[in-house]
């Protein structure tokens, strides 16, 4: 129930009704351990401590829990060998695509076109057209280690890509066709796939896009390539001859075959996921069979309370991990429902209207997504019927205390579920419980199994803010970066803390829950003064005159620069914004804050996932050419960048 929907920052916001703790994931599996002679006491804590001290026979629960079908030979549930070498569930077998299709009747996908256009696809459905999928590709010559790859938009065609491939062994990786060429090659090239899912256009923003032109660039780029498969059924675009042979997507799925799992090793790579690719070459980052399936299962059975039937949106293209989740909930037993081009055009109010007319069970959002419905007073639970709605997920970026009062205060008596983790796990290091509060401003606990810790620099154990870190191995810590002999890897995570992996975010564990501060790898640090950026982003994108903000923090030389940039809402005065700035930081943080300039710019730059440049801005600013810093055609926005790099032009040109 909601107890005050304008509470203060910290404070009781919703609690869960104690008799339905019962149904949860989290009372489930608790009643499940109790049948099994786990002695654990009846809170969350007491059951996340065990599964930390008991890591193994955690595991092993929570697989036979969640219905995992395991072959091979049974022994320890992992190796004692320290991360990133531990291994899991060695000598055993399972295949992803096989526990997510079998066993479950009903409706699987609900696909929802730019335009209102609907279908659905029954589980018999999606299993016959994996299985001609998959036919269709071992014709092809593709087999165990082969990679296929797709350039799709969230269509249900993408879905059957990710589980025919899985079904036979290959690994999979997709693009959304929104990305640009140079940033697909970088990412796929690495690969050298066999195959390739492609859309020759995609219908964005009420108008259908033709890629034709950049899909023959990029096939020029992929000699590997040895077969097209076109899918176009969702634009007007057509499909483009080729010299390699190509098949259209109704052709590749028009016989029927019978559906064939290939008994994997737990560890086999499933699918590669790529970085943001703003500071180089994207990394590569692999997951296997096993651990992805353990690790999605466990954020969506325990952590998000989804059950069978329930049906599940969560906004995200293909190329966002999201959109990986949103695919394994079909492993629930739940329908992904999912929305194709924009889904806020023409409004942001459309989310909410698909999640009435869906009956969405539980949405995932990012946290920008709230705070532009907060900005825009938009009251869905005024104008929409959301009674399905139990719960919404928010991610991406530390959510505001605004946010969550908004929620409460315009949605309903809804679970909010603030959650974080990565690409690099598919999974989260903290998030929701269904049977805890929910504190203005605050994730609710560690997730099951996940050992995090806040550290300070001197690499001792805080509960303060600190760097996140991990202590202890999790089933989906990638297997490795493409292509690399493990030094990237290493230095990306284990370099800081040797044997402990620090994820790059500062963490704060408090009574009233855990807060995400933003990333530490692009931390202010003025004299001295180490800064978070969320905390500026807090209080100034608060402000009806700012639509979005980003803060940087430069060393040039003997000097350090912060600059504030700004985004304004539309008619705002710069002087009056300037002056509310400015205010809002001496008032709700401190001049320590202030930076040094405010820089009204025409927007803010992100990946195509919607994460701010903080590091590419930087690094303009600190000299470093345009092209070096961003792969442009994984930003949102490359002639916006354009503007920035001008900026930090004028200032070296300017500077003595």
């Amino acid at each position: 129930m909601i107890t005050n929907a304008q509470a203060a920052d910290g404070e009781l916001i919703w609690q869960p009704d104690p008799e339905r703790a019962p149904e949860t994931g989290v009372g489930r599996f608790a009643e499940f351990l109790a049948g099994h002679s786990v002695g654990i006491g009846a809170g969350y804590d007491e059951l996340w401590q065990w599964s930390v001290d008991e890591p193994g026979k955690f595991w092993e629960l929570f697989a036979e829990f969640a219905g995992v079908d395991l072959g091979g030979t049974p022994g320890p549930v992992c190796s004692s060998d320290p991360m990133p070498h531990t291994r899991w569930f060695p000598g055993r077998t399972l295949n992803f695509a096989k526990h997510l299709l079998q066993g479950h009747e009903g409706v699987a996908l609900i696909g929802i076109d730019e335009d209102g256009k609907r279908e659905e696809v029954t589980w018999a459905a999606l299993r016959r057209d994996v299985a001609s999928l998959a036919a269709h590709l071992r014709s092809c010559g593709v087999g165990q280690g082969d990679r296929v790859v797709g350039i799709l938009p969230n269509v249900a065609e993408a879905v059957v890509g990710l589980l025919a491939s899985a079904s036979v062994g290959a690994i999979w990786s997709v693009c959304a066709p929104e990305f640009g060429p140079g940033a697909i090659v970088t990412r796929f090239a690495q690969l050298e796939p066999k195959v390739i899912l492609a859309a020759p256009g995609y219908r964005l923003g009420g108008k259908d896009r033709d890629r034709r032109g950049e899909l023959v660039e990029i096939i020029a780029k992929l000699p590997t390539l040895e077969h097209i498969i076109w899918v176009g059924r969702h634009t007007s675009i057509p499909s483009i001859p080729t010299q390699i042979p190509g098949t259209a997507w109704e052709q590749a799925i028009a016989d029927p075959a019978e559906l064939v799992f290939t008994d994997l090793e737990f560890s086999h790579p499933l699918w590669v996921l790529f970085s943001s690719g703003t500071t180089g070459i994207p990394k590569g980052i692999v997951h296997g069979h096993g651990g992805a399936l353990l690790e999605e299962l466990k954020m969506l059975l325990i952590h998000s309370d989804l059950r069978p039937g329930d049906r599940y949106l969560n906004v995200a293209s293909t190329s966002w991990v999201l959109w990986n989740s949103l695919v394994s909930a079909l492993g629930v037993g739940a329908t992904a429902v999912l929305v194709d081009g924009n889904p806020t055009f023409p409004s942001l109010d459309r989310v909410w209207q698909i999640a009435a007319a869906e009956q969405i069970a539980v949405l995932g959002v990012g946290a920008g997504f709230i705070h532009a419905c907060a900005k825009a007073s938009l009251a869905p639970m005024l104008d929409h019927d959301l009674a399905a709605l139990k719960s919404v997920q928010v991610t991406g970026s530390p959510l505001s205390a605004d946010g969550y009062r908004w929620v409460y205060g315009n949605v309903g008596d809804v679970w909010l579920n603030s959650m974080s983790g990565g690409t690099d796990i598919a999974s989260i290091f903290v998030g929701g419980c269904p049977t805890l509060p929910v504190h203005v401003g605050y994730i609710q606990a560690p997730a099951l199994g996940v050992r995090v810790e806040s550290w300070d620099e001197a690499g001792n154990p805080t509960r303060g803010k600190g760097e996140l870190v991990v202590t202890q191995a999790m089933p989906s810590m990638p297997l490795s970066f493409w292509g690399d002999d493990g030094s990237r890897y290493h230095d990306s995570y284990f370099a800081t803390y040797p044997g402990v992996w620090r994820h790059g975010d500062f963490i704060e564990f408090t009574l009233q829950g855990i807060l995400i501060h933003g990333r530490s790898d692009s931390t202010l640090n003025r004299n001295g003064l180490r800064l978070g950026s969320a905390d500026i982003y807090a209080v100034v994108e608060s402000l009806q005159e700012v639509a979005e903000a980003l803060v940087v923090g430069a060393e040039l030389g003997v000097d350090y620069y912060m600059p504030l940039f700004v985004h304004l809402a539309n008619g705002v005065d710069p002087s009056i914004a300037r002056e509310a700035i400015t205010r809002s930081i001496r008032e709700n943080l401190s001049v320590r804050y202030l930076p040094d300039d405010i820089v009204f710019m025409p927007g803010i730059p992100h990946t195509r996932t919607g994460k701010k440049l903080e590091v590419p801005v930087k690094r303009l600013l600190q000299g470093a050419p345009l092209e070096s810093v961003a792969d442009l055609g994984s930003v949102d926005n490359a002639v916006l960048l354009e503007e920035y790099a001008r900026f930090a032009l004028s200032r070296q040109t300017v500077s003595p």
